[in-house]
């Protein structure tokens, strides 16, 4: 997690200094997950705390770094922008004011292509490419969660990277702001998506030792 730290709370606010102060069973915004200052890495799922995965493991960092770089060569001279995790996206419903935004995760890597989206503090709506690298720590009701969210956010395609299965697999938003998935790719595959023209990721490489 970002130090938050460097950001101002709520006046008259205190933050929440250990992970005991905090009610897991209660909704938060992110008015409040500003003020967590603990070391724990969290993500807020329509207003409820999940806790991610310690560090990601050498594995983990290796398969995000082939999959990046691709992405960041690709995008040389477009207007569309990638950020590897730590990286907040807020997703907002009805305001983006910080006490009515319920959803803030940290995807392993997501691609905006829209400038007015990025502040300093990240991503403000719905990224146009989300990839997450799943870890033993990821569970089913956080998957079901943010495939919900990412949905209902409108992200146009969302990627699901499982390194111990070596599988990549692709939702895309249809034009009824509904995911369809695509077929499940493995070594020996490519992908490519109409978002960055001219990108090409070949998943042998992606998985090798």
């Amino acid at each position: 997690m970002k130090n938050i730290k460097s950001y101002p709370t709520e006046e008259g606010q205190p933050p929440f200094k250990t992970l005991n102060e905090v009610d897991f069973s209660a909704t938060y915004s992110y008015a409040d997950y500003m003020r967590f200052e603990f070391e724990e890495r969290l993500e807020l799922i329509k207003g409820y705390i999940f806790k991610m995965s310690p560090a990601p493991s050498r594995i983990h960092q290796k398969i995000s770094g082939r999959i990046y770089v691709p992405i960041y060569n690709a995008l040389n001279g477009h207007k569309c922008e990638v950020y590897s995790a730590p990286f907040d996206v807020r997703l907002a419903k009805k305001s983006v004011d910080d006490k009515e935004v319920f959803t803030v995760v940290q995807p392993d890597i997501v691609v905006v292509c829209d400038p007015t989206k990025l502040d300093k503090r990240g991503c403000i709506g719905a990224p146009d490419i989300v990839v997450e690298i799943l870890s033993p720590g990821n569970n089913k009701k956080e998957l079901i969660n943010k495939y919900e969210v990412y949905e209902e956010a409108g992200v146009k395609e969302y990627w699901i990277v499982s390194p111990s299965e070596k599988t990549f697999f692709r939702y895309i938003l249809d034009d009824n702001g509904k995911f369809q998935p695509t077929k499940l790719l493995t070594e020996g595959e490519e992908v490519t998506t109409t978002i960055i023209p001219g990108f090409k990721l070949v998943l042998e490489e992606v998985f090798q030792d």
